[in-house]
């Protein structure tokens, strides 16, 4: 019997793993798409996150846009909706704050603009934490959905084992996965992302290329943007959050793209879930205390046995 609940628990840590894990590799995209592309290192990442979960809250419940389509679809079109919202957030941040502090501009510079990128996105994390506590207040909140209570069950046919899937966890991971294909379309197959990737490899050669670099610039950061805010409002289906959510969520973003590797797009899908995964099998026998913990464990491993990261050199750079 102990061996029986021994495998069901270890099945259910795996299925579970998985479909976090691909959400936290679409948080992790997001900041790899804006570090592949400009070579910033965006503080705030976790904040926009933040902003995504709140613009799903309200297209559902504060305002009710999308009370029509019921409790069981309005969150997931909400978190998709809050994409487009976060985007244009996330053009206007960089064309009135990183865009003098990044591509061209600081080229040749003595640290090409990163300590000026450092301090300006830890500024604009803590307006938007604060900010957000100012306009939506310290209450932790929830897009209240009965999906995320509810459970498909697999029996798999050894004694009474069976594998359980929440039903909410899964669809926003289906979700994460198309959104992560659909920027690898973009990014692979369109004319606009071959004009990021040359912006990223060599932003003087796609200058004279006639490549507008400072536009693809923006372009990259609210895509980077738009991309976690969608994995913002999936978060939200299942979980509550306050303006303080980024704190948690970031940690987690920069040690899936670590672990991906360094700039590349689908590395750091599958470091998110490899973060995924650990945490939780480190759940079936650490307090949640220490599932963090756990992560760092395993991230310094990999940091240590393979620098580059696990992706680092057959992943493609976006």
């Amino acid at each position: 019997m102990d061996a029986l609940i021994l495998l069901e628990n270890t099945l259910n840590a795996c299925v579970a793993g998985l479909v976090i894990g691909c959400i936290y590799g679409l948080m992790c995209v997001g900041l790899s798409l804006i570090f592949g592309i400009m070579r910033v290192v965006n503080f705030a990442q976790g904040d926009l996150l933040m902003l995504g979960a709140y613009a799903a809250f309200y297209l559902v419940a504060g305002w009710g846009v999308l009370a029509f389509l019921g409790p069981a679809a309005g969150p997931f079109v909400a978190a998709v909706l809050a994409g487009p919202i976060v985007f244009a957030l996330g053009w206007v941040l960089h064309r009135f704050l990183l865009a003098r502090l990044s591509g061209l501009r600081t080229a040749g510079s003595l640290d090409e603009g990163h300590f000026g990128q450092l301090i300006v996105t830890l500024g604009v994390a803590l307006i938007l934490q604060n900010g957000g506590q100012i306009l939506f207040g310290s209450t932790p909140r929830a897009v209240t959905t009965p999906l995320s209570s509810s459970a498909w069950l697999i029996e798999i046919g050894i004694g009474d084992t069976t594998i359980f899937l929440n039903k909410a966890r899964l669809i926003a991971c289906l979700l994460s996965i198309a959104t992560v294909i659909g920027l690898w379309l973009l990014l692979d197959r369109t004319r606009l992302g071959r004009a990021l990737r040359a912006a990223a490899d060599n932003p003087t050669a796609a200058t004279y290329m006639g490549i507008d670099v400072d536009r693809a610039h923006r372009v990259a950061f609210a895509l980077g943007s738009g991309v976690t805010a969608i994995a913002g409002g999936l978060v939200a289906s299942y979980l509550s959050f306050t303006p303080f959510m980024g704190l948690d969520f970031v940690v987690i973003m920069y040690a899936g793209v670590v672990l991906g590797g360094m700039g590349s797009l689908l590395g750091a899908f599958w470091g998110g879930v490899t973060i995924g995964f650990v945490q939780q099998f480190s759940a079936l026998a650490l307090p949640p205390q220490l599932q963090n913990a756990t992560i760092f464990v395993v991230f310094l491993l990999i940091v240590v046995l393979r620098p580059q990261g696990l992706f680092g050199r057959s992943a493609d750079r976006a």
